[in-house]
Formats: C-alpha cells, sequence, structure tokens
C-alpha cells in the first residue's frame, strides 16, 4: 500500500485498498466466528449422521447439516436465507457501519441454483388441476391455488438476494451469482471490484447453502463426487490423504463487510485485513473434471498473485479448496507445485472442510473468514484425518493439530464444478 499526493491510500496498481471490518459465519461446527474457531483449531469435525431425510438406500448417509438452531425442518431456500441473515448480522454488527435495516452499501451474494424439493413439487403438482396445461404451468399455478405464495417465491433464484437486502437496507440493485463451489469467493471478489472502481465506499458479501436434501445428496451421488465412508462420519472428509474418496456435503453462511480502506480509517473502523488480491479463471474442459494440465487453476492462482502484485515468497498459508476427492486434490498439489515451485514445500497448507465438510455454494466466504482469524491469531487450523498422507504430493500440510505460526498473507482456493475457479489473497493490515 502506498498514500497519494492527495492522501489516499492506494495499492500498487493505484487502486482504492479494499478492507475488511466485519465477518461472520455459520457452520455444522456451531453459530458465530469463535465458536467455529474454537471448534476448528482443536481439530473438532461437524460431519454427523443425515436425520432430517430418510437414508435408506442412499450410499451416502452423512452431511455436514445446521440442524441446532432451528425447531423444525425448512426448504432449503429458506435455510438458505436463515443462514445467510445470521452470517451477515454478526458481520455488520462487528463492522459498525450503519445502523439495522440500513447497511449503506451494495449486497453481492452467492446463493445455490434455488429450487423446489422433491415433496413440495409433488405436492403442487397434485393440488392443480389436470386439464390447465404442462406439468410446469401447473405447478406455477398451483403455488397461487395453494395460497402458497411463500413456495413460489422462494423458487425464483434472486428472491434470497432481494430478501436479504430488504432486511438489511442495502443499496441498489442485489446481486445474485452462483459460480458452483467458487460462487462465495466470487461474491467477495464481485465487492472488492465495485470498491476499486468507486461504485460503491461499503460491501456486504455472502457465501450461503442450505440445501442438503435428498436430492441433492443423490445427484452428487450419482457423479460418484460424495464420501461413502459413513462408518465414522467424522473421519469421512479425508482432503490430501491417499485414503480419500469424495467429498462431504455440508451446509453454512460467511459474510464479509468489505470498505474503502481510507473510509474504514475515517470512520474509526477496526481494520480486520486487507484483501489484497482477486482472481477467477474458467475451464471450458468438462462439466465436473478439471483440464489435465491444470492450466485454468494455475492461471487463476498466478493471477491472483499478480493482481495483488505479490510474489510467491511472501504467501504464508494456503487455505486449499482440498475437498478431499481423488482427482480435486490431486488437480490442486499439481497446481500449486507448478506456480510455487520447490516453495511449496515451505508453505503450510490446511483444508477447513476436513471438519466442517464442502459447504458448496458458500464455502468460497467460510474459509475466507477463516483465513482472516489464522492472519489475526496466529494459528492455522489442521486438515484432520491425515493419517495416510498422498505420497505424491509435495506439500506441507498441517495434519491433524493446528500450528502456530506468524500469518500475514493466504491464499485462499476456491475451484468449483463447470471450471468456476476463483482465488483470494487476503493479507495482514500493514504496520
Amino acid at each position: 500500500m502506498s498514500a497519494t499526493a492527495t492522501g489516499k491510500t492506494r495499492d500498487h496498481l493505484g487502486r482504492p485498498v479494499v478492507a475488511v471490518t466485519g465477518m461472520g459465519v455459520v457452520t455444522s461446527l456451531g453459530q458465530g466466528v469463535q465458536d467455529n474457531w474454537s471448534a476448528l483449531t482443536s481439530g473438532r469435525s461437524g460431519i454427523h449422521r443425515i436425520t432430517r431425510f430418510p437414508t435408506d438406500h442412499l450410499r451416502t448417509t452423512i452431511a455436514g447439516t445446521v440442524d441446532f438452531l432451528f425447531d423444525e425442518p425448512v426448504r432449503s431456500p429458506v435455510l438458505t436465507e436463515r443462514l445467510a441473515h445470521l452470517a451477515a448480522e454478526e458481520a455488520i454488527a462487528q463492522s459498525k457501519l450503519g445502523t439495522p435495516g440500513d447497511f449503506p452499501g451494495m449486497l453481492f451474494m452467492a446463493v445455490p441454483p434455488v429450487e423446489l424439493e422433491w415433496p413440495a413439487k409433488r405436492a403442487l403438482y397434485a393440488g392443480t388441476n389436470p386439464d390447465s396445461g404442462d406439468a410446469y404451468d401447473r405447478m406455477i399455478d398451483g403455488a397461487w391455488a395453494l395460497n402458497d405464495t411463500d413456495t413460489y417465491e422462494f423458487a425464483l433464484y434472486g428472491c434470497v438476494a432481494e430478501r436479504t437486502a430488504d432486511q438489511f437496507g442495502t443499496r441498489g440493485a442485489p446481486i445474485s451469482l452462483s459460480t458452483a463451489c467458487a460462487s462465495g469467493a466470487s461474491a467477495i471478489q464481485l465487492g472488492v471490484e465495485a470498491i476499486r472502481r468507486g461504485d460503491t465506499d461499503a460491501a456486504l458479501c455472502i457465501g450461503t447453502d442450505g440445501s442438503v436434501q435428498v436430492e441433492a445428496v443423490v445427484r452428487f451421488s450419482l457423479l460418484s463426487a460424495l464420501s461413502t465412508s459413513n462408518e465414522d462420519p467424522t473421519a469421512a472428509s479425508r482432503p490430501f490423504s491417499k485414503s480419500r474418496d469424495g467429498f462431504v456435503i455440508a451446509e453454512g453462511a460467511g459474510a464479509l463487510v468489505l470498505e474503502d480502506y481510507d473510509a474504514a480509517k475515517a470512520r474509526g473502523a477496526e481494520i480486520l485485513a486487507v484483501i489484497r488480491g482477486v482472481a477467477e479463471q474458467a475451464d471450458d474442459f468438462h462439466r465436473t473434471r478439471s483440464k489435465p494440465d491444470g492450466s485454468p487453476v494455475i492461471g487463476a492462482i498466478r493471477q491472483a498473485l499478480a493482481d495483488g502484485g505479490v510474489a510467491i515468497e511472501e504467501v504464508d498459508h494456503i487455505n486449499a479448496h482440498g475437498t478431499g476427492t481423488p482427482e480435486n486434490d490431486k488437480m490442486e498439489a499439481m497446481s500449486l507445485e507448478a506456480v510455487f515451485g520447490e516453495h511449496i514445500r515451505n508453505i503450510p497448507i490446511s483444508s477447513n472442510k476436513s471438519m466442517i465438510g464442502h459447504t458448496l455454494t458458500a464455502a468460497g466466504a467460510v474459509e475466507a473468514v477463516i483465513s482472516i482469524k489464522t492472519i489475526r491469531d496466529g494459528v492455522i487450523p489442521p486438515t484432520i484425518n491425515y493419517e495416510n498422507p498422498d505420497p505424491s504430493f509435495p506439500l506441507d500440510i498441517v495434519g491433524n493439530v493446528a500450528r502456530r505460526a506468524p500469518v500475514s498473507m493466504v491464499l485462499s482456493n476456491s475451484f468449483g464444478f463447470g471450471g468456476q475457479n476463483a482465488c483470494l489473497l487476503i493479507a495482514a493490515e500493514p504496520g
């Protein structure tokens, strides 16, 4: 960072510096940053058996569901919204920006491809006139015929962000986005870019996902993406281990309040971190698999370093995407070695998904919060279940036990189905 002749703080490309002044999180480990951080640094898993729907005949019967906050099961879009609001409330309260219901900035929100689950679809279809047209029209008409406008509203993709904008009083049109497992990081990237352009002085960036329902589990099972290690749920997620057999689907939400650094300083806000670099790069090779040479992932990492003006030696820690699938972990390890060379052996790497599972649309935002806590506390959460390392990976995996280490710069990776790759460089505020 440097100060211009006008006294404004700018990065190496002359852009406004983007500060983080608030953060919030909800996962299967608990509600709130502190509860999650305590669990993560102690190596505790939030993965457990699924109880919200029958799992008979399913190959996977475990998940990182958030079951402890609400008395009754709710539809996925409703849970997605509730998780987002809890994370946002915590982040805004910490930032002390605006007043309740009047957030003076834009909303960028990563949400899953919202849709009704099978039971709701069947109920709507059964309650309509069979002569009213095709199945889709009948379900739309059925929402009104059953006087269930909430069901219809929650079937609309932008609904969760619009309701969140109403709840928190954000400025302008809310932005909904879905870039698969990179979505949470993409929401933060859009907020950073808006502040850099001068479109806004502040942004509320949220990644949220409450979509663990039978339909989602069946779909990912058909892709052979989920772990089937059901015997011991807490040991099922095994990133970078030789015995890894898939990811564990999970739920959660992460939220950051971003601000123009100078504006935040002027109002006396505490600067938690700065977003030093952002990047994204698409991979058109396959709907689920990565390009064999890893070039889009390699490109995204290099782009983030260039965007932040950061040398490889400045990265103190990598918060890996680390899903625990055979191919994804291999691709990430290969790409990191290509970018960092021999130096990769000197950078501690961890995957939070070993404890919270893969929160899909929320993952990038949840892991950004964890990265900031790593910087502020000087503790790197472990990758648990790391008893059988994959010998082909030349990586310094922080295995099983948290590691104390000074951390000033974190690279947080998010790579998603459909070729969506996003990387964030998160740094401590310079002294």
